[in-house]
């Protein structure tokens, strides 16, 4: 028999996981190009060609002994300082290679940062809306989630963060810009938060770190400007992934950056070298590893999605949809018609529509649409989504 944890975990499933098998199945039903598939942050866009040319120039002329062997739990040296190098560039922070942890993508360095940090029974607060995995993750290491309320601008609602902090609370999970809802949080509330957690840190005589998941940190919008959390609050923790800017989901790789600020900092560093080993990576991909360090400085490619943003904001509001324009990442929530997200995901699967609900991502009553697909399956999908709409008679 199964352990009750695991158990329950597959009862609760991943809905995102779960609608984009059930994708797949029926593009293999029905033709791909007849299914409109917005579940997954699957990057369109290819990677670029200077990953290739990386991968390639390593293949040809590294030492395979050294390139295909176990690296430090920690990563390559020369890879973490080039990583350190990078952020002291863009950020005008202080980081060294020592500082840099290589993972397993931003779920790895989400894990070993957790496994880290928390006790049985402690607490991370969420910022609703919130990547639905988080919960799990913070469950993986006997922790609890305490959910925060937004605003109407899907900022953190400050009051409910003070309100729920309490002598137990180890973290937060911050993420801007935020998945699912497109938000960047704004200088006033990184403020507020960084104000609060200080006086609650001196309250409660107990330290309390942010943990900056920062997947899309390079893609915003309409000259918006992504904060930098360190500078906020020494003791941020980053996480990091090349999953979107370079668009190498599948090569899951990634790090976690350590400030020298932050309380407890060699400790953390050594115990998080030893989470990432028995939490069974050992370590990052090593090739991987050696080619993203030589596309630090590749764009990630915004105008292909800030043009499926707009694309895709103003075919749904024209139909009647309300919609949340999103400064940042690759996602659009959408109103569901009538409140119920489930049902409205249930009625658009009938035009071949794949949405996923936001209940799971705390934002019950709206759905997540990924708009990283190709421009093509947004214009097709638009008449599908205008049945929907007559349905609702929104339009």
């Amino acid at each position: 028999m199964v352990s009750e944890r695991i158990r329950k975990s597959v009862e609760n499933g991943s809905q995102i996981r779960a609608m984009f098998r059930e994708g797949k199945e029926l593009a293999a039903k029905i033709g791909a190009e007849n299914v409109y598939d917005f579940t997954l942050g699957n990057p369109a866009t290819p990677a670029p060609d200077a990953f290739k040319n990386a991968v390639i120039d390593l293949a040809e002329h590294e030492d395979p002994m050294l390139l295909h062997g176990y690296t430090d739990n920690e990563g390559y040296a020369d890879v973490r300082r080039a990583v350190a190098e990078d952020l002291n560039a863009r950020f005008g922070s202080g980081y060294e290679g020592g500082d840099i942890i290589m993972t397993v993508g931003a779920a790895s360095a989400l894990n070993v940062i957790l496994k880290t940090l928390l006790n049985p029974g402690e607490e991370v607060l969420l910022c609703c809306p919130y990547f639905t995995e988080y919960k799990n993750y913070i469950a993986n290491h006997e922790g609890v989630s305490v959910e925060v309320k937004p605003t109407v601008e899907l900022q953190p609602d400050l009051a409910d963060f003070e309100k729920k902090i309490t002598a137990k609370t180890k973290a937060v999970i911050v993420n801007t810009p935020n998945n699912p809802s497109g938000a960047i949080y704004s200088d006033a509330t990184l403020k507020g938060m960084a104000e609060i957690l200080e006086r609650k840190a001196k309250e409660t005589g107990n330290r309390i770190y942010i943990i900056s998941d920062e997947p899309y940190r390079e893609l915003v919008y309409d000259g918006e400007t992504n904060p930098f959390l360190p500078d906020y609050y020494a003791h941020t923790i980053i996480a990091y992934s090349f999953s979107k800017s370079l668009s190498l989901p599948g090569e899951r790789i990634g790090y976690l950056a350590v400030g020298k600020d932050v309380e407890d900092h060699d400790m953390m560093l050594m115990g998080a070298a030893v989470a990432l080993r028995t939490l069974g990576f050992v370590n990052a991909p090593s090739l991987i590893q050696k080619a993203v360090a030589r596309c630090l400085k590749e764009p990630a490619n915004v105008a292909f999605y800030d043009h499926n943003r707009r694309l895709l904001y103003e075919g749904l509001t024209k139909l009647g949809f309300t919609c949340i324009k999103p400064q940042g990442a690759f996602y659009l929530m959408v109103q569901a018609p009538g409140g119920d997200d489930a049902e409205f995901v249930q009625h658009a699967k009938k035009y071949n529509i794949l949405l996923v609900g936001g209940k799971g991502f705390g934002a019950p009553g709206y759905v997540r649409i990924a708009y990283c697909c190709s421009p093509d399956q947004i214009t097709r999908s638009l008449p599908a989504f205008e049945k929907l709409a007559k349905e609702y008679g929104i339009c």
